[in-house]
């Protein structure tokens, strides 16, 4: 059976966040990474479960959940690099400058890649990784060394 290239629009449940992919990242104090997340990349809260148990947080048309620490989930150890969450920003270098001011670690300056985008790196103080996106054009995947798939 071939897999749907587009799925049908889900069901709409104010309870989860709308968008099809949401990253659940564990933080050890869920309440201090929502107010970090808040001032540092502009995210905005939109649910809360329980005081400090998990959290929802949009961005443009995306979101995330923080949770806690809790059974066998952990927040990553100093040195570990598991993952990236990408974000994408309408001005990388207004969003990096803003990340800076509040005390995000900067790992890569913006920089503007070949593929379209202008990019920045960071880890936040609980060390989750992030990659902030700004379009510069529409690029062809093979225009850069990518192959279109499909």
């Amino acid at each position: 059976m071939p897999t749907r290239r587009y799925p049908r629009p889900m069901q709409r449940n104010r309870s989860i966040p709308a968008s099809t992919v949401v990253p659940v990242l564990t933080y050890p104090d869920v309440r201090a990474a929502v107010a970090f997340l808040e001032t540092a990349f502009g995210f905005t809260e939109s649910v809360r479960i329980g005081e400090d148990h998990r959290a929802h947080l949009a961005v443009g048309d995306g979101a995330v959940m923080v949770r806690d620490v809790r059974h066998d989930a952990r927040p990553p150890h100093p040195g570990d690099h598991s993952h990236e969450v990408l974000v994408r920003v309408e001005d990388a270098r207004a969003h990096c400058e803003r990340a800076r001011a509040a005390g995000v670690e900067i790992l890569t300056e913006p920089t503007d890649y070949p593929y379209g985008e202008r990019q920045y790196h960071a880890r936040d103080p609980f060390g989750h990784r992030w990659v902030f996106s700004e379009t510069l054009a529409d690029t062809r995947p093979e225009d850069w060394g990518g192959t279109t798939v499909g």
